[in-house]
């Protein structure tokens, strides 16, 4: 058990919500994003699996507007799994970043934490928490942000950041510059003292002030309203981090191994791909193997769940990940892939740059590929839940909504 006096650490991960998230379409129809699995765990996993590697963790929080039911499931398998508990809390409404962790601070402080995550669910890294802990610590203020370098061409489309190269203050911080301020950007992975509650508060009552201030006419409180931000509305980026920044309060840590953004479903396909490539260092065990002898041909980071059955003469990888029940016949070549539950891809077809939607099927000799840009909107081909496609039959850079056959070839298309 943890003494009494040791430091407990909460970490608080940001779901999000059912967006009108039309990128995630095909596939979010039936599943709440945070639990679209890459390299066959769910994405939210691979955060809380991180976080498990904090010492004296006390509790992980989901906090996201999705309805409870969407993780009654997920919830408490992954606690009893992973051995710490985990707890779904559901905003009411919008609060911001900053004012969805301040909402729940009541919670969040129950267990008297001297440290607190905060993580963004759609955010793809090494998750490098235990050391960001020890510099937040080394450094004394009130927040650590991870941190990774870019190219100067991507940086304007994250949060811009300079740091003091020696002590590794955060000096500056704009969120979606128009010109160029820095090659450093803002990794969406935070650690806080509980100072970080007062400095929200701060901000909401800043604006409460100007707004008592500014009570002149009925006419001009209408007009504030829709041009303000609520009062308890408060954004991480914009109202913490670009105020305290230079003042001795923020500080960096720079991650030198991957980070990427999961918006579209190409992007998790390339992060499933870094997350195969880091079981190699943290749970070799979830990696495929064989030679096509007992076992089907492996090349590179595969995936396999234990109930899916793939024939020995099946060629498989690099970065493919198969789930639960899926059935991949003789001769099948599948490269660079997830493949969901219960797809059943028949004898040589091939399945390349592609997501395959649960329960779908593939028929023999078909292509389901796509030239594998993981930005550009069909770079990938996405077939949606219970999708069939025939014998003999090539599907391209395509978009496949559920519950459609199909019998001729298609190219470039989004089929509704």
């Amino acid at each position: 058990m943890m003494g009494s006096s040791e430091e407990k650490v909460v970490a608080v991960i940001m779901v999000g919500g059912p967006t009108k998230g039309t990128r995630f379409r095909a596939l979010s129809l039936n599943i709440p994003k945070p639990l679209f699995p890459l390299a066959g765990q769910p994405m939210v996993q691979h955060p809380i699996s991180a976080c498990k590697r904090i010492p004296n963790l006390a509790q992980i929080y989901l906090v996201g507007f999705y309805e409870e039911r969407e993780f009654a499931m997920y919830v408490p398998s992954i606690s009893n799994e992973l051995r710490v508990p985990v707890r779904y809390l559901r905003e009411d409404k919008p609060h911001g970043s900053a004012g969805g962790l301040y909402n729940f601070r009541h919670l969040i402080m129950e267990d008297n934490p001297s440290h607190i995550f905060l993580l963004n669910c759609d955010v793809c890294c090494s998750f490098p928490l235990p050391e960001m802990l020890e510099a937040h610590k080394r450094y004394g203020g009130m927040g650590t942000i991870l941190v990774i370098k870019v190219s100067a061409e991507s940086a304007s489309q994250f949060g811009e950041l300079v740091a003091d190269p020696v002590t590794n203050e955060l000096l500056h911080y704009t969120e979606k510059p128009e010109t160029f301020v820095s090659d450093h950007i803002n990794c969406g992975v935070y650690v806080f003292t509980p100072d970080i509650f007062t400095a929200i508060q701060g901000v909401s009552s800043q604006r409460k002030d100007r707004a008592n201030l500014r009570r002149l006419s009925s006419f001009e409180a209408l007009q504030s309203a829709t041009r303000n931000p609520p009062l308890d509305f408060v954004r991480l980026d914009q109202d913490i981090l670009t105020p305290f920044a230079g003042k001795k309060q923020l500080y960096t840590y720079e991650t030198m191994d991957f980070w990427e953004q999961i918006k579209t479903p190409g992007m998790s396909l390339k992060c499933s791909a870094l997350y195969l490539a880091q079981f190699r260092f943290t749970s070799p065990n979830l990696l495929a193997s064989g030679d096509g002898t007992k076992n089907a041909t492996i090349i590179g980071d595969v995936y396999i769940h234990p109930s899916a059955k793939v024939h020995p003469s099946a060629k498989i990888g690099p970065n493919v990940s198969i789930s639960a029940n899926a059935r991949i016949g003789a001769g099948v070549r599948l490269i660079s892939c997830i493949i969901l539950d219960g797809v059943e891809i028949m004898e040589n077809a091939v399945v390349f740059h592609a997501i395959v939607g649960w329960k779908s099927s593939i028929g023999k000799w078909s292509r389901v590929q796509a030239e594998g840009n993981y930005n550009a909107k069909l770079g990938i081909t996405i077939l949606g839940e219970a999708v069939d496609v025939e014998d003999e039959v090539v599907v391209t850079n395509s978009i496949v909504l559920p519950n459609k056959t199909l019998n001729v070839s298609v190219q470039d298309e989004i089929l509704l």
